[in-house]
């Protein structure tokens, strides 16, 4: 591992730099938010003749804000619990147990994070309208359809991140609970979830995250009463004349529960990372490490 002073401020240097790249590009957003109509129409000035709160207070006017707002919290919150609930046994139970197709599962997963998601559109949507016609279900334009369509790509991911987690813990955690008499869900329950705290937490803030930004999917299958957040910006910043300074202070409101989430879980966050990618195992390393564990 290279040390010294010289390495220290080389490392200083080269964060500096990176804070600056990503904090740049981002500070005439937050500028603009903080003008007035007037000014933003004048050439750009990276400090402001004078500062307003107004664009926060008129942005809830412009647009049904509280309701896009609303309608992404919703969605975005139920796929993240839906990912961890059945992410975490599916995951588990593909680490711990041998059964016919299990190979074809951990490929199937591998496989759908290397397809593009606009593939995935044209079906959804068929998929929605056939069962709607069949048996009167209506998933288009609803919320139950919107979170399933998050949970599609989410749950795939939060499998993936939570498999190699799993594959990294020491298998003498199951075999003490088994050797006192716990069961497959005693010990993933009382055993296997407290040591998995750090990669839950990662795949509850990226399941959100994945969510939350969506626009594609859900500017199709949402409706004026299911729009989300993301899909109202985009539709405000395509009117012939947007208030730029009322649509940059939505920006950044929209940006705020992703930032409060991650913030909230930080220490989870970077733990669940660290390990996963550390310690990860490629699919054939889970049959070796399956023969170390009872079944």
């Amino acid at each position: 591992m290279i040390t010294g002073a010289g390495f220290r401020w080389l490392r200083r240097l080269g964060l500096a730099a990176l804070t600056l790249f990503v904090v740049v590009p981002l500070y005439p957003i937050v500028l603009t938010a903080f003008v007035t109509p007037a000014e933003v129409q004048a050439p750009f000035h990276w400090i402001p003749a004078h500062v307003t709160l107004s664009a926060f207070r008129d942005m809830w006017s412009a647009m049904p804000l509280g309701r896009y707002l609303l309608n992404s919290l919703l969605v975005s919150s139920s796929a993240a619990v839906l990912a961890i609930v059945l992410g975490v046994p599916a995951a588990y139970g593909l680490v711990r147990f041998r059964f016919i197709g299990r190979r074809i599962v951990l490929l199937s997963l591998l496989a759908t994070q290397t397809v593009s998601g606009l593939l995935f559109l044209l079906p959804l949507v068929l998929v929605f309208a056939e069962l709607h016609r069949r048996t009167g279900i209506q998933l288009l334009g609803s919320y139950a359809g919107l979170i399933l369509t998050a949970l599609t790509f989410a749950l795939p991911f939060s499998i993936g991140l939570l498999i190699n987690y799993f594959a990294s813990l020491p298998p003498e955690l199951a075999e003490s609970a088994y050797d006192l008499g716990a069961g497959p869900v005693s010990t993933l329950l009382l055993v296997i979830l407290p040591n998995a705290l750090p990669a839950i937490a990662s795949v509850a803030v990226f399941a959100f995250s994945l969510s939350w930004g969506e626009v594609m999917f859900s500017s199709v299958l949402s409706n004026d009463s299911t729009r989300t957040l993301a899909v109202g910006l985009s539709g405000f910043a395509n009117d012939l004349q947007p208030q730029w300074n009322e649509l940059m202070a939505a920006s950044i409101l929209s940006a705020l529960p992703v930032l409060i989430a991650f913030l909230l879980v930080q220490r989870h966050l970077v733990a669940g990372l660290a390990g996963s990618a550390s310690r990860s195992k490629r699919l054939d390393v889970l049959d070796d490490q399956h023969g170390r564990l009872r079944p």
